[in-house]
């Protein structure tokens, strides 16, 4: 799959030829990771930082935030890689670091060694010094310690002639289990389905900056499809996980999801679909992602309205439940309710929600017995969403901060405060 690459420099993002001269400034990174992200993990790689000319800490810290980020460049230490784990990236990438004695000490799965080669030899600290060594042993030296390898072939880099392909099959294989990115030259949609084919993911840059490899299509060159139409299933899922029902896509509707950031599908019987371009129930995209075997989509949408189904319901499955209606539930009564609501009385009547979640807490924790904790964790849990949602936080923003948490390596003892 496509893996769209940031490269920082003085807070903006910019593309290099072979890691030198300067190509193009793209401006504010921060719209182009929202876009990026719509299609899964970006590669955020901080040039000042790998070069020894200061750092683009901050501009990192708010992309993390607004998209999936591998953070890599100037990560030279275990305490460097460890706060930007914590930070929320998904993965670090160490390039001169990346020594048994350090990755070593950092969780394998969420380290990717880089490995730059100019001519099959790898170099270190920005591409500027070489070291003697072969790609391939390197790889083998490593592989037990790194969940993943970001190969660049830095002669290739920025040029647009495309990758050094002949060299990756042996590279997928040393490489074992760790999963294989490959950056520098990667151009064409035909490339990045080729290396999907032998094991490995495409970082590109230049290509998607010059418009040369459109987003959408680049993305979509992995799939295939087993039906006549040639169309993709998809699984069209809430901002939680939810399904909402099924739809299906082709690379005109794909294209239209990415570049607008709207819920787009093919219609078997009218064609291109704008979902709530009629009914006004309209989807912000959040993500797409791809299953294993390459032949269906999922989306995840924000839905607004009514709901996804044509029948006027949430799901196409009819109405769901659990925290998500619950969620809903709350909302519409702090909104709509008169002033008599047990919900809407919580938030404007002084001191009571915050003495019903004191108390609420209290049973829950003297509760025994799975049907009494259920019971008082269910009260505990109503009384909290009233506090997020009058606060303006949905649901969705509280399990981004779950999940925030179990990215962290450093772990608070959690131990008892004094009252």
């Amino acid at each position: 799959m496509i893996v769209p690459s940031i490269d920082l420099m003085d807070g903006n993002a910019v593309q290099l030829v072979g890691g030198k001269a300067f190509e193009l400034d793209a401006g504010d990174p921060m719209p182009i990771a929202r876009r990026f992200g719509r299609v899964g993990e970006i590669a955020v790689v901080d040039l000042d930082a790998a070069l020894g000319k200061g750092d683009n800490a901050s501009v990192i810290e708010e992309l993390i935030r607004a998209a999936p980020c591998r953070v890599g460049g100037g990560i030279r230490t275990v305490e460097a890689a460890i706060r930007w784990l914590d930070a929320g990236a998904t993965k670090v990438v160490l390039g001169t670091a990346a020594t048994p004695e350090v990755l070593g000490e950092l969780p394998r799965e969420r380290v990717v060694a880089a490995l730059d080669a100019v001519d099959g030899e790898v170099v270190v600290e920005g591409w500027q010094t070489k070291t003697g060594a072969g790609i391939v042993d390197r790889i083998r030296e490593l592989r037990d310690y790194v969940g993943g390898f970001l190969v660049t072939f830095v002669e290739k880099e920025g040029r647009l002639g495309g990758t050094a392909m002949e060299r990756v099959a042996e590279i997928v294989e040393a490489a074992g289990d760790a999963r294989v990115t490959i950056a520098g030259g990667v151009s064409t949609t035909g490339e990045v389905a080729e290396l999907d084919r032998l094991g490995a993911d495409a970082q590109v840059g230049m290509a998607l900056y010059k418009g040369l490899m459109p987003l959408a299509d680049a993305f979509a060159a992995p799939l295939r499809s087993d039906r006549a139409d040639g169309l993709w299933p998809t699984v069209v899922c809430d901002e939680r996980g939810v399904t909402l029902g099924l739809a299906y896509s082709n690379a005109e509707s794909l294209g239209v999801a990415i570049e607008e950031g709207i819920g787009a599908y093919w219609s078997r019987t009218r064609g291109l679909w704008r979902k709530g371009a009629s009914s006004g129930d309209v989807q912000e995209l959040i993500d797409i992602a791809v299953d294993c075997d390459r032949d269906a989509l999922r989306f995840r949408v924000r839905q607004s309205g009514g709901g996804f189904c044509h029948t006027g319901t949430r799901t196409c499955f009819g109405a769901d439940g659990g925290l998500g209606a619950l969620e809903r539930t709350i909302a519409a009564r702090l909104t709509n309710a008169h002033a008599g609501s047990y919900t809407k009385r919580l938030v404007t009547e002084q001191g009571l929600l915050g003495a019903k979640l004191k108390e609420e807490a209290g049973e829950l924790a003297d509760a025994v017995g799975v049907g009494d904790v259920a019971w008082e964790a269910a009260d505990v849990i109503y009384f909290a969403l009233v506090k997020a949602i009058g606060a303006g936080a949905t649901l969705a923003d509280v399990e981004r901060v779950l999940d925030g948490r179990a990215l962290k390596v450093t772990r608070r003892p959690g131990n008892r405060k004094d009252v």
